[in-house]
């Protein structure tokens, strides 16, 4: 990264090149956004599907580089922060046994129907497969992408609704228990597991998470007052932004994901969020960064990849079992909510997105799934991120959601 950034500041050509990729991406995802709203659908999907169409797959006018997924990291980074923002502690506790069995359920099911999938048909669709190759799909298929969910739910205005907190909350603990899974599948593609080292991961990761949401909250509540007074201009989101990149960076070296980090960050600082305006400040930065993410990932496609009619009937039946592993599973967690509220919550843990392609990756590199597998991976994580927006908009049809601020206070306005 450090190597590249060097290049464009000291080669007129490449910082050309680069600012033309960048201008491409963004302009590409406001004119797809802009359009989709037009239509009544999430305007996320339509930034993804310029991703596609700009991307290698079609038009080839941009090709992910180190520097375009550097942005669309900062922009899930920054995206979860703001979602934090609108979300107290005791909202994610007031959830807590319900996120958590939402989180265990979501995550058992879909590894057994991943893993079942590869075991019964790999060899007749794809030539060849291992039983560790099954499990590592089944690993894939954990993933959930709360960023996109979290996109669709915060332009409906619906991210302080119960559903968006067993959806948030059950991530958090989605992000530990899929943490340890790609820790146990790795740890078999090498030939041996440190149990030693997984505990000490999972009590990192919880560790961390508790004391945050506990303590950190109210540590930062004390010491707002102070920042406040400060003469640098700004100061409070100046402390706000130290604070999301810190505890994100924090998170991801213990092994947690840097999003959650990002998230938590956002929850710590969310009770005096509204009173400082930090939550408009941070969403102008976010709109600036989030279209790299969405734009990111739908570049990732390699639709060439799909020409043997093998791996294409296993990429839809992988993607088939995707969506009803996390709709099922999830969905049977959040129960007890009614059978809407379970609906959404499933629908709302689908998307796969940059987790289900990190862990691709992961297994690529490792040796574990041969390219054709990585390529089935990829199109389940493109598209199941794809597919969510609209039926989650649309499990939501016709519910009233109250305005909290500005002139529509009080007022209620039905989702269309």
């Amino acid at each position: 990264m450090q190597s590249q950034l060097g290049l464009w500041w000291s080669a007129p050509n490449h910082s050309t090149e680069v600012l033309f990729g960048l201008f491409i991406m963004f302009t590409s995802a406001k004119l797809m956004a802009e359009i989709f709203e037009r239509l009544r659908q999430p305007a996320v999907v339509g930034e993804i599907l310029a991703g596609i169409l700009i991307g290698p797959s079609v038009f080839k006018l941009v090709s992910p580089t180190e520097i375009t997924t550097f942005l669309a990291e900062l922009g899930v980074i920054f995206l979860l922060f703001t979602v934090g923002l609108e979300t107290r502690p005791s909202d994610l506790f007031r959830v807590g046994k319900t996120a958590t069995v939402v989180a265990v359920l979501g995550v058992i099911v879909p590894f057994l129907l991943g893993y079942g999938l590869v075991e019964l048909t790999g060899s007749r669709l794809m030539g060849s497969h291992t039983r560790t190759e099954s499990i590592f799909i089944g690993a894939a298929m954990v993933a959930t992408s709360v960023g996109i969910t979290a996109r669709v739910l915060g332009d409906m205005g619906l991210i302080n609704a119960q559903t968006s907190r067993v959806i948030l909350g059950a991530a958090v603990i989605d992000d530990v228990l899929g943490l340890l899974i790609l820790a146990i599948v790795s740890g078999l593609a090498k030939g041996t597991i440190n149990y030693a080292e997984l505990a000490t991961t999972a009590g990192l990761a919880i560790g961390f998470t508790i004391f945050l949401m506990v303590v950190g909250s109210r540590l930062v509540n004390r010491l707002a007052p102070r920042v406040e007074q400060l003469r640098v201009r700004q100061s409070y989101y100046a402390f706000a932004l130290i604070l999301c990149l810190g505890i994100a960076d924090a998170a991801a070296y213990i092994g947690v994901a840097a999003i959650i980090g990002a998230f938590l960050a956002g929850v710590m600082l969310a009770e005096r969020a509204h009173q400082t305006k930090l939550v408009h400040q941070s969403e102008a930065l976010m709109e600036f960064l989030v279209p790299f993410f969405l734009v990111n990932i739908g570049m990732q496609l390699r639709l060439d990849a799909f020409l043997n009619a093998g791996v294409l009937i296993m990429a839809v039946l992988v993607t088939l079992l995707a969506v009803i592993g996390k709709l099922v599973g999830c969905g049977a967690g959040a129960i007890t909510l009614g059978w809407r509220r379970a609906t959404q919550v499933g629908l709302g843990m689908v998307p796969r997105g940059e987790v289900g392609i990190v862990v691709a990756q992961i297994g690529l590199g490792l040796g574990t799934i041969s390219p054709a597998m990585y390529g089935v991976v990829l199109f389940m994580a493109v598209v199941t991120t794809l597919l969510a927006p609209p039926l989650l908009r649309l499990s939501f049809r016709g519910e009233a959601i109250p305005y909290h601020e500005g002139p529509y206070r009080g007022q209620t306005v039905e989702i269309q």
